[in-house]
């Protein structure tokens, strides 16, 4: 006959955990909570930084806009008072594309003598802080 192995069984206090069982209901819930106070908390920084750098982005497209426009003017000896087209301005602006804004808003070039505006103005898209002399509504 063949010896038989006999492994020892060690013996457990009662209520104690084995390796092979897995996380409580509760705990897992603590986890979850957890997590989802550190998102609560995150989000809102996510959105100021989009937000700002949509910002950033529309002013610096402002900036490009005003370059291309004093350049038109520069090449075809307009006045302070003309007024371009944003098609006029394209071959002066970067790989000769018309730059949108990223909030969606729209670019006005307006005459030469003033800053061209986006309609997002009042969320801070705009290259300086208007007053009532330098109404983005006029001309």
């Amino acid at each position: 006959m063949e010896p038989v192995l006999v492994f020892p069984v060690p013996l457990m206090k009662t209520g104690q955990k084995t390796a092979q069982q897995g996380f409580t209901l509760v705990e897992l819930m603590i986890v979850i909570l957890i997590l989802s106070l550190l998102c609560v908390i995150a989000w809102p920084n996510f959105v100021r930084s989009r937000s700002s750098a949509q910002v950033k982005s529309c002013i610096n497209n402002l900036k490009q806009i005003d370059g291309a426009k004093m350049r038109w003017a520069f090449d075809n000896r307009k006045t302070e008072l003309d007024v371009p087209v944003l098609t006029d301005l394209v071959p002066y602006m970067q790989h000769d594309m018309t730059p949108t804004c990223p909030g969606d808003g729209t670019y006005r070039p307006r005459r030469v003598a003033r800053q061209p505006t986006c309609t997002l103005y009042s969320d801070g898209h705009a290259l300086s802080n208007l007053n009532a002399d330098d109404d983005p509504a006029v001309d």
